[in-house]
């Protein structure tokens, strides 16, 4: 079964950091190029930035723009998305995708294969 599950969500103050997790089975993500997206409380989900193949790093949304990096370890079969200077807008659901296209693109219709998500919430 072909399968992203992320964790690594919670609940942090501002300026705080967090690192998500979205590990695949099933299939290599290695092959794929992997992006995060996050649905903020009653907002459409948004795409945030991606990773692409070779291992370089499209950002779509400029407030995550130093802040935000994504990385993959290939032996883990796993993406990661670290969050840095937290602030309380960074508040939602985080999504990792798999694009079907294998190149960054911005367009989550794009992507294939979702995780459940997992709720990040900033507050002081």
């Amino acid at each position: 079964q072909l399968k992203l599950a992320e964790s690594g969500g919670g609940s942090v103050q501002p300026g705080e950091s967090l690192r998500l997790s979205c590990a695949g089975s099933g299939f290599v993500l290695d092959f794929y190029a992997m992006a995060w997206f996050r649905q903020a409380p009653g907002k459409e989900r948004e795409s945030l930035l991606c990773i692409d193949k070779n291992d370089e790093i499209t950002y779509y949304k400029d407030s995550v723009k130093g802040r935000f990096t994504i990385s993959r370890v290939n032996a883990e079969n796993t993406v990661y998305l670290q969050m840095n200077s937290l602030k309380s807008e960074d508040t939602g659901v985080y999504y990792c995708a798999a694009n079907l296209f294998r190149i960054c693109r911005p367009d989550e219709a794009d992507y294939g294969r979702w995780g459940q998500g997992t709720q990040v919430t900033v507050s002081s």
